[in-house]
């Protein structure tokens, strides 16, 4: 079994509150991928970053201060664009997602991991980080021409480190 997981694909992320011009441009990418996988009989979750009203008094809150996210909010919604259908959704209040992993964990006909979504240098690499530490021996893939992250250069640096840590990396 091949799982698909689009993360943070969220209206604040893409032309929101953090949204980037880089952001935007992967969505026809992602929605492609989303239908191709499905297509493929692959399984799609997301993930949702998901904030209360009190972001701004938390540790990210400080050190990002800017509102996002924010649970049932316009912003925290994902896009609209995108086909999330019957897919399961982990909200998550920070970067990586342990109840994500945990999940995964449990699936026991798993051979393959893709990631792709936003923002690659913060919830990207974190959850697959988390996956690649949780289950060391299921390949995992990111595939960059789906994600995006708060600069080119932030991207290619994210893309550069989860290569180190045997991420494969396709389409840059």
């Amino acid at each position: 079994m091949k799982l698909l997981i689009v993360i943070d694909m969220q209206n604040d992320f893409i032309d929101g509150s953090l949204g980037t011009k880089e952001a935007v441009a992967i969505v026809p990418n992602v929605a492609k991928k989303i239908a191709s996988a499905r297509a493929a009989g692959e399984t799609v979750i997301f993930t949702r970053d998901t904030h209360q009203k009190c972001y701004l008094e938390t540790q990210e809150g400080k050190n990002l201060p800017v509102l996002h996210c924010v649970e049932g909010s316009e912003g925290w919604k994902i896009s609209s664009k995108l086909e999330v259908g019957d897919s399961r959704i982990f909200n998550k209040p920070s970067f990586g997602s342990m109840e994500l992993a945990d999940y995964v964990a449990t699936l026991s006909d798993l051979e393959e991991i893709e990631l792709i979504g936003l923002c690659t240098g913060i919830c990207v690499i974190s959850n697959a980080f988390i996956l690649k530490a949780k289950l060391p021996e299921i390949k995992i893939t990111v595939d960059a021409s789906c994600c995006a992250c708060v600069t080119p250069e932030s991207h290619k640096t994210a893309l550069s480190a989860m290569k180190f840590c045997q991420i494969n990396v396709i389409n840059e």
